[in-house]
């Protein structure tokens, strides 16, 4: 669309287009609204940016006579950085009034009419939805039991007490529960490392705050990004660039990433140009050099004897003699499974049961990574001369195959330091952020004891009745988020035959191989029942049974605090709106009321409240948890207001109150230390069956995996490049890849180095075709010398959309013009988490 015809068309209630009838599709439709009242009058409104990135940033809705005038982002303060700086928003917040008033706005109740997947919907009125919804869901739960209907993973409005997870899981619950899943899409790795390695999955974000960088003097980050993925005025890259800002110790920064990212931007002393993947090949070397050159012998021995597990000989033989001796039956069992050989010394330096595979010298590591013998051997020098050392590991190495272990082996890096717990000093993991706690609506009790790795649910649909703990990850909820549980008799029982999929569209666009994906949904033999609740049509929307339109949080009486990665500074937003929902939306609490009600159980769902009297109910509940922050009596009083914050009152330090008292305070591991060798990954490796290829390591290895950098057999077949994605600033996850704005601003194109473009004869915007054995896609290329050599770079989250006409591509599929990374990735649970490999792929690039 062109953007004089969005602009007409993007202001008013008219503009949105309705998506109803058969046949209906998010194509533009070029409407002209009335003309926009002047500002005069204007209603003035807080409300909340509710995408996946961490941050849930304030925004001042301006509108008239229901119709947004204009959006402003927060600032009402003096802007003093860590006094009462401004959450102001990015461009994807600055957008909102483009959203909401899309083209692809949903409007209607629908109900599909043609193929799952061919968008074929009627109208139906909203007790027609309730009332075939609430019989079809019973008759699913009486007949399949209540383990057989999935609520998927939606990310796309982290709301207060009107989230998807609120709403719709208390509506299960009285249904009779429903099958949870454990673990997300972009973490899943990164939990299985601090598992294994400290104890808790949550301590993955439990770093050293990002202000303790002023006390270090060196950065090494591997994968890390937060000033593209954490772009607000209240996230992590601000405090990321003001921490550099005051650092006055000549602090040196290190950046591992195989694309230039804007959080190097000049920052950055040193940018290894890392093949993707290959990250712990990286930290071996550097490891090797550390161990060979006598530091760790003459300044880390201590320390390692102390308060880890695993480094050499003496310490597992240790370990093994005290786990035979615990009271716990669980843990003692796991001393079976400890061979004093599999240490971590001779692993490194190539010897013992070792030796056949060498020693992991920056000459191997630099034919596997690609970064020069001479910059290992610096990187390992800068580690060693350093005071304080802060390292920390991005989310994105972990979304590898095997991409557990090269986060785990990042963390090893920090332990081999021997300096944490010390003012400036990180464990590895991803950095501490303050959080502004915020009441939520109970959900009542899941009878499901059970829960699957959330990446493996479209194999639940043909095989959950095969799912067990050993096999496919399946986990007791009362496991929770440490290795204490003996997970492995879990087992599912029952194929998924119905999905609630809710503000997420992770059903195609954002799970692995959309065409195999899209193709096992299209079959309602399988999966029964698809429930689609979303205020946009998104590709994921498309495959719906029934179609259920929210409102937008701008339309939406509700709350939210600054989620889970909004760095140093905490806020909650009260939310209050001027605006009605288009059409016949309706909020997900209003939506679930009614199904609840055609259930028999209105009174038991609403308990008497409305939403807004819920509202009041949990606003006091927050105003009580907060008593450090000045708030009103009332809820309505709070949504004047609109926005609260409060600072995090001290820097964190991580574990440092493990290394001062390791025996009062030991960590949630089997063995109540740091582990190098991890002993529940060691139970695993013996006790799991696993798919031919994978492998699970007690110790952090570097594993050749399908689709890497050494895959023989894809480099044969004609894949010869790497395909790795990332966070584009124009979308959060695939949320407002439907604003033709922000398309503008940042373009979906592939990245290329272009010594690979000149071999296959491409310029700089050429429209290509990217494709592999899964599927093909279409669009431009960038040539840049930001990605490394022998690698490709694309934006994840582009929505997937198969040529309507049927033109097929290089890999013999439709042709995907929409640009999705996930046509061509594959559908392999990692080995132990069981999670989202997606930046692990092989693809060739040609010109269209």
């Amino acid at each position: 669309m062109e953007r004089r015809s969005f602009l007409k068309m993007s202001a008013a209630i008219g503009a949105a287009a309705t998506v109803s009838g058969c046949n209906s599709t998010s194509k533009d439709v070029d409407v002209v609204p009335p003309e926009l009242p002047d500002s005069t009058g204007e209603s003035i409104n807080w409300s909340a940016c509710l995408v996946n990135c961490g941050s849930n940033c304030p925004i001042k809705v301006f509108s008239k006579d229901g119709i947004i005038t204009r959006i402003e982002a927060d600032h009402e303060t003096t802007d003093q950085y860590g006094v009462n700086h401004q959450a102001r928003a990015c461009p994807r917040g600055r957008a909102l009034r483009q959203r909401t008033y899309a083209t692809d706005r949903l409007r209607s109740p629908m109900k599909r009419v043609g193929k799952r997947g061919e968008a074929k919907f009627v109208q139906i009125t909203w007790e027609q939805a309730y009332s075939e919804i609430a019989v079809k869901l019973q008759s699913i739960k009486d007949n399949y039991g209540p383990e057989s209907i999935y609520m998927h993973y939606g990310t796309g409005a982290y709301y207060g007490f009107s989230s998807n997870n609120a709403t719709w899981g208390r509506l299960l619950n009285l249904n009779g529960g429903f099958l949870d899943h454990h673990w997300d899409y972009s973490w899943a790795g990164v939990y299985a490392a601090c598992m294994a390695t400290y104890g808790d999955q949550w301590d993955s974000i439990g770093g050293s705050s990002l202000s303790e960088i002023e006390n270090s003097d060196l950065f090494v980050g591997f994968g890390f990004n937060p000033n593209e993925i954490r772009m607000s005025g209240s996230g992590e890259g601000y405090d990321f660039v003001k921490a550099l800002e005051n650092n006055n110790k000549g602090i040196k920064v290190w950046m591992v990433e195989p694309r230039y990212t804007d959080s190097m931007r000049g920052n950055e002393d040193e940018w290894l140009a890392i093949r993707p993947g290959t990250d712990a090949a990286l930290v071996e070397a550097v490891i090797y050099q550390m161990i060979s050159s006598g530091w760790v012998t003459q300044n880390v021995q201590t320390f390692l004897d102390k308060y880890v597990v695993g480094f050499d000989r003496n310490s597992l033989i240790n370990t093994k003699a005290a786990l035979a001796l615990s009271a716990d039956p669980y843990i003692a069992s796991h001393a079976q499974y400890v061979d004093p050989d599999q240490n971590y010394f001779d692993y490194i330096m190539g010897q013992g049961v070792f030796a056949s595979e060498g020693a992991k010298t920056p000459s191997w590591a630099a034919g596997v990574c690609g970064i020069s013998e001479h910059k290992i051997n610096q990187l390992a020098t800068a580690i060693m001369s350093s005071e304080a050392p802060y390292i920390s590991a991005g989310a994105g190495i972990s979304r590898h195959a095997n991409g557990d272990q090269a986060t785990r082996a990042v963390y090893t890096l920090a332990i081999m330091t021997g300096k944490i717990g010390k003012a400036g000093v990180n464990s590895g993991a991803m950095p501490t952020s303050y959080s502004f706690g915020v009441a939520g609506m109970p959900t009542g009790v899941n009878p499901v004891d059970v829960t699957i790795p959330v990446y493996t649910w479209s194999d639940a649909v043909v095989r959950g009745k095969e799912f067990t703990g050993t096999t496919d990850g399946v986990r007791f909820k009362a496991s929770g988020s440490q290795e204490r549980v003996d997970n492995n008799p879990a087992a599912l029982g029952t194929n998924i035959k119905a999905i609630i999929n809710c503000a997420g569209n992770a059903l195609v666009n954002q799970h692995s191989d959309s065409n195999g994906t899209a193709q096992i949904l299209q079959d309602d033999s399988q999966c029964e029942l698809v429930i689609v609740s979303d205020c946009w049509m998104t590709p994921s929307a498309k495959f719906a049974d029934y179609l259920l339109p929210d409102s937008t949080w701008l339309e939406s009486v509700d709350y939210a605090n600054d989620s889970y990665a909004s760095g140093q500074m905490a806020y909650a937003t009260f939310m209050s709106t001027s605006l009605k929902p288009l059409g016949e939306a309706q909020s997900m609490y209003d939506i679930c009321a009614g199904i609840a009600k055609a259930m028999g159980k209105e009174s038991e769902f609403t308990e008497g409240r409305t939403g807004l009297q819920w509202c009041e109910t949990l606003y006091q509940q927050t105003k009580a948890m907060n008593p450090d922050v000045e708030m009103p009596d009332s809820y309505e009083e709070a949504q004047k207001v609109g926005v609260f914050r409060k600072y995090m009152p001290a820097s964190v330090i991580a574990y440092q109150s493990f290394i001062q008292d390791p025996d009062a305070n030991p960590r949630p591991t089997i063995s109540g230390k740091f582990e190098i060798f991890s002993l529940s990954l060691a139970r695993k490796a013996a006790t799991w069956t696993l798919p031919e290829g994978d492998k699970i390591t007690p110790l952090p290895q570097y594993v050749v995996t399908w689709d890497g950098f050494e895959d023989q057999e894809s480099i044969d077949a004609g894949f010869s490049l790497q395909l790795c994605g990332y966070h584009t600033k124009g979308r959060t996850h695939s949320s407002y890849h439907n604003v033709a704005w922000l398309r503008e601003a940042v373009e979906d194109a592939v990245w290329m180095n272009p010594k690979d473009a000149a071999t296959r004869g491409l310029a700089d915007g050429d429209l290509v075709h990217v494709y592999n054995d899964r599927g093909s896609i279409e669009l431009p290329v960038k040539l840049t010398p930001r990605v490394t050599p022998g690698v490709c770079s694309l934006g994840q989250g582009a929505w997937y959309k198969p040529d309507t006409n049927g033109k097929k591509g290089p890999s013999g599929h439709v042709l995907d013009v929409g640009g999705c990374i996930n046509t061509l990735t594959k559908y392999h649970p990692s080995p132990v988490t069981k999670g989202n490999p997606q930046h692990t792929n092989r693809v060739q690039v040609v010109k269209a």
